[in-house]
């Protein structure tokens, strides 16, 4: 005998209400990998099996925020009060490059706890949803990473933000940390603050606004353009790291030749000129 559907308006209202019901995030497999990029909709984290990431010895030129954001981590790690951080400053200079070697080299000697999770910058309105999975995961520490983090003109959600990482009235979760970079230390353009002052009544109060959100970030590291002995530095790093089979004096031609087409200096047009080189030296990076 089939069974009886009931259409009583009291189940379809249920029903249209579980539709519209946010998705319930998925239950992770935090033992599977020790990164994940995070995704809202539906929310969930997404294992990556192979981390695009370089070794820490290679980042040249940039010691001191190395070691500081080095030191950070590790007391995070440790269960130690530690900082969210904002790296910010010149393109090209190692700011996600650092931030990924560091966990990976704190994670490995720190018991393999350490899972660092990337959220991009158009969902972190859900970053409260992403909070509240780690909160209930007090067995493992998380580094939640946002790269090129910033905000544009009519942009409100930078206040979402602001609102997760002072963490609301249970406050951020004790196991989670907030590591960003950027290409402004202010996180917002310029134009966008000073029209802020012309249009507030009180402008003082609205400029205060918007530059308060780098506030929330104990760290402050920027990040600078190299000169060219630390260019080079970088450049004779990889071609020692890989093994590339050239003489010091035709790689240094060379390097300096590629900037100059390049017109700039930074890790990224080093690591372009080592990709270039050793293509045409038939040798592979590995």
């Amino acid at each position: 005998m089939a069974q009886e559907i009931d259409h009583s308006p009291l189940t379809r209202i249920a029903e249209a209400l579980e539709r519209l019901a946010p998705a319930r995030p998925r239950e992770p497999d935090l033992q599977g990998a020790s990164a994940f990029v995070w995704h809202a909709a539906p929310p969930e984290l997404e294992p990556v099996p192979r981390v695009n990431r370089v070794d820490l010895s290679l980042l040249r030129g940039i010691d001191l925020t190395r070691d500081i954001l080095i030191e950070n981590t590790g007391r995070f790690a440790k269960g130690l009060p530690a900082n969210n951080a904002l790296l910010w400053g010149a393109r090209g200079m190692g700011k996600s490059s650092l931030v990924k070697a560091a966990h990976h080299a704190i994670n490995e000697a720190s018991g393999g706890m350490l899972r660092l999770v990337e959220i991009h910058r158009e969902d972190i309105e859900s970053l409260p949803v992403l909070m509240n999975m780690i909160r209930k995961r007090p067995d493992y520490r998380f580094i939640v990473f946002c790269d090129d983090l910033s905000f544009d003109a009519g942009d409100t959600s930078y206040k979402s933000l602001k609102a997760a990482l002072d963490g609301g009235i249970e406050g951020r979760p004790s196991n989670m940390i907030f590591y960003a970079t950027s290409n402004r230390r202010h996180l917002l353009p310029r134009d966008m603050i000073e029209n802020e002052r012309s249009t507030a009544i009180n402008p003082s109060e609205a400029v205060q606004e918007k530059v308060s959100l780098s506030d929330r970030f104990g760290l402050w590291l920027g990040f600078h353009n190299c000169s060219q002995d630390e260019f080079l530095e970088m450049i004779a790093g990889y071609a020692a790291h890989y093994g590339l089979k050239v003489d010091a004096e035709t790689l240094r031609a060379g390097a300096i030749e590629w900037q100059a087409t390049r017109g700039s200096r930074s890790g990224r047009v080093a690591w372009q000129y080592i990709q270039d080189l050793a293509g045409r030296l038939g040798q592979r990076l590995e």
